[in-house]
């Protein structure tokens, strides 16, 4: 009972942390702050994809934005190494607010440390807990943001970052790209960027 007290506290606080985020994001016809959408996204695509998923995954899979608007990507140079910088202390903010927030949901350190690893992307190998989070953080990014993407640039570097997306993926994590409820379009692009990879 103490165990479930906890996950709900800590997925409620990380809800509440993320309903800050200024910047908003359209979904079916309403209007959600975009890392609360996104961390909820997260949840149910880990839930449909692993259901006896471990339960620092779960709350690694919740948090893995949270507080993302507080680190601009202009804070950096617009390059490749700004991005990398970027990205870089995206993880350690991101790790850090986990760490308050399960801390003050009574989580031990032994299950704040290990959301702190996934979040923190350590021990990426095959059949790793890591490895299952990439695979969703992947998969959200193919079912839900995609296509925006793909609007608004041309069709090989839309191929370039699909493969570059798959590379990060597991085999049945690509399995289940296949599987997802997108746009014809889009699925054409995940087959052409799969024979390029083949």
């Amino acid at each position: 009972m103490k165990e479930a007290a906890q996950f709900e506290k800590a997925i409620a606080a990380f809800d509440e942390y993320n309903s800050n985020d200024p910047n908003k994001e359209q979904f079916k016809e309403n209007s959600f702050p975009k890392e609360l959408l996104y961390a909820q996204r997260m949840s149910t695509k880990l839930s449909e994809f692993r259901p006896d998923a471990t339960e620092d995954l779960k709350l690694a899979a919740r948090s893995q934005h949270i507080g993302r608007w507080e680190i601009p990507r202009s804070s950096y140079p617009m390059d490749q190494g700004g991005y990398l910088k970027w990205r870089g202390q995206l993880k350690i903010h991101h790790s850090k607010i986990a760490e308050r927030i399960l801390t003050a949901s009574g989580y031990d350190s032994e299950m704040i440390d290990k959301v702190k690893s996934l979040l923190m992307k350590k021990q990426l190998l095959p059949g790793s807990g890591t490895q299952l989070l990439e695979d969703i953080i992947c998969l959200v990014f193919i079912e839900f943001y995609l296509s925006d993407f793909a609007a608004k640039h041309e069709e090989e570097k839309v191929i370039d970052i699909i493969m570059k997306t798959m590379k990060k993926m597991s085999p049945e994590a690509i399995v289940e790209a296949g599987k997802l409820s997108v746009d014809q379009s889009i699925l054409t692009f995940l087959e052409r960027a799969a024979n390029k990879l083949s």
